[in-house]
């Protein structure tokens, strides 16, 4: 066998074998998936929530009455702008720095704090997303729902957020992705994440390549598959509209 094959079964050996030190992949790579999927929940509920005042100003801040009603529907969507605003305009590894070392001080566990953090830093993307699509659906729509009866909360809720979706449904699906790939900055503050595990087996054996290339490895797996499934999710998603 070459001198270099042998190296790589040793190091190999000595970064995963020895010591059982892959569990630490497989444990990061549990708290990394939790972390993706908890907080795009919390991010799309959040986002959604922003949306639907956003777009609910846009679309009758003009045509309302001037009174208590207009005021705080204006109150709330600058309260949406001020929050997007400062979510969008500040880098998430200062927002988890915050929310670790200053708000949430007392935690003993960064995971929750890491899904609370990135669902938050999630939903202003989220909310722009559903936004846009809130905005593209047709006026007639909106009609439609008024000439059957519904009032403007029933008209959203049955036929235009439906809509509005389906429409933004793979743009959803690939922030999941970009949202995976950014939970990797949550080992800065402790979280036992799959880049946290490589880091850990990095620092006890001394091998710097290996358990890097590894973590890539397994990041660059997770988003080719959940790409593929977005892909599969938007030919379904053409082929149900023709």
């Amino acid at each position: 066998m070459p001198e270099f094959l042998q190296k790589l079964e040793r190091q190999f050996y000595v970064c995963f074998i020895e010591k059982d030190r892959w569990k630490y992949i497989v444990e990061g790579l549990g708290n990394t998936l939790k972390i993706a999927l908890v907080a795009v929940i919390i991010g799309v509920v959040l986002g959604a929530v922003i949306a639907i005042i956003r777009s609910t100003y846009d679309k009758n801040a003009k045509n309302m009455r001037p009174g208590v009603g207009r005021t705080f529907l204006a109150i709330l969507n600058w309260l949406c702008k001020v929050y997007l605003t400062v979510i969008r305009g500040t880098p998430v590894m200062i927002q988890i720095l915050i929310m670790f070392f200053v708000i949430f001080a007392f935690a003993k566990d960064g995971v929750p704090v890491a899904m609370l953090t990135f669902g938050i830093n999630s939903s202003a993307y989220v909310a722009e997303i559903i936004r846009s699509g809130i905005m593209s659906i047709d006026e007639g729509q909106t009609e439609a729902g008024r000439s059957l009866g519904f009032n403007f909360v029933q008209t959203m809720w049955h036929i235009v957020i439906p809509q509005a979706l389906k429409n933004v449904l793979p743009a959803l699906a690939n922030e999941f992705i970009v949202l995976l790939k950014e939970t990797s900055v949550a080992c800065y503050v402790a979280v036992n994440d799959l880049t946290k595990g490589g880091e850990i087996i990095r620092s006890t054996t001394y091998v710097q390549a290996l358990p890097l290339f590894a973590v890539a490895l397994i990041y660059l797996a997770l988003v080719m598959f959940f790409s593929y499934l977005v892909g599969k999710l938007e030919r379904r998603l053409r082929t149900s509209e023709r």
